[in-house]
């Protein structure tokens, strides 16, 4: 006698086997710039970002992140989906088009976001994320909260040279391009921050604000003299120093080795004999920094790894309110 047949699967359990086919075939997902306990809270660096900017307004009076000031500034063409309620009809009833009343806060402004990936930028203090993996999630949350005021974000990613460039957009699938292209650098090579910003001029076609996410361990002179093309074309410029605490005051710790990460180079020193002299050093490049941007009116400010988010934040938002607008 043949043995009976097998029962027949059920509808359920034909689907998760579908389902686990499909998980097996499919690509191994790109790692993420969370570490795994982030992971329990973050599904992605997009919801990462929008965590970041809602919980900073959470914890302050409410705001819809554009304004809406009294004073008239401009009128925005219609296109589907904006609010009707602010249609102008007097000015459809001589053009016959539609067109929107914007004020002096819903204005755009284009924003190019420039994020250094040289070598530098992989340095780690102890149980911290590196300058890179601070400084990408600080760009993602800045890149939300722009398309969320109503601007438009631009992405450049540069070493020696640019490496990556996102053309300016004001959508969520532009948003999502941002993150993407976040989440897939490993930085690398040396720093050049001066010839990649000689590179931009032809990029940022637009007048704007641009906003620089770098340790800037660079030549300041060379930094402010490429600068200095786009203080002439009226941009309105935010650099964003992200350091290490180690590398404002050297580890605690008696002697170590030294490894350059772009170059590899090494060097053996006992940090004791040399810590005051390297604090003071350290101490007045940032604050030369500091001082020549402000001579030619460019904002500075110091974003300390261990609580990057809010200082950054803040910045930017001051940066934004106090700058001119431009269009």
């Amino acid at each position: 006698m043949p043995p009976p047949p097998l029962p027949k699967p059920s509808a359920t359990s034909a689907a998760v086997a579908s389902l686990l086919q499909l998980r097996r075939k499919a690509a191994p997902p790109p790692p993420l710039l969370l570490n795994i306990a982030e992971l329990e809270r973050f599904e992605n660096l997009l919801v990462f970002a929008r965590a970041v900017v809602e919980g900073y307004f959470s914890g302050k009076h409410p705001s819809p992140y554009r304004g809406s000031a009294a004073e008239f500034a401009d009128y925005k063409e219609y296109a589907p989906g904006d609010d009707v309620a602010r249609l102008d009809w007097r000015v459809y009833g001589r053009t016959r088009r539609l067109y929107l009343r914007q004020f002096e806060e819903e204005t755009d402004m284009t924003v190019y976001l420039m994020l250094d990936t040289s070598g530098s930028m992989r340095y780690a203090g102890g149980g911290r994320s590196s300058k890179f993996t601070m400084a990408a999630r600080v760009a993602a949350a800045l890149a939300y909260l722009m398309l969320a005021q109503g601007d438009k974000a631009a992405l450049v990613l540069f070493a020696q040279t640019v490496s990556q460039y996102l053309a300016p957009g004001g959508t969520r699938r532009h948003l999502h391009q941002i993150v993407t292209e976040l989440e897939s650098v490993r930085p690398a090579r040396t720093t050049g921050i001066a010839g990649a910003l000689r590179e931009c001029h032809a990029l940022f076609k637009k007048r704007g604000r641009i906003v620089v996410l770098s340790d800037f361990l660079d030549d300041t002179a060379s930094l402010l003299d490429a600068l200095g093309q786009f203080i002439h074309r009226k941009f309105d410029i935010l650099l964003l120093q992200v350091v290490d605490p180690d590398e404002l005051t050297l580890p605690d710790m008696s002697a170590a080795k030294f490894v350059d990460l772009e170059t590899a180079e090494t060097v053996q020193v006992d940090l004791e004999e040399i810590r005051g002299a390297y604090r003071e050093r350290m101490q007045q490049s940032i604050e030369d920094l500091a001082r020549e941007a402000d001579l030619r009116q460019i904002e500075h400010r110091l974003i300390d790894t261990r609580r990057p988010y809010i200082e950054a934040i803040e910045a930017y938002l001051g940066f934004r309110a106090n700058t001119p607008r431009t269009r």
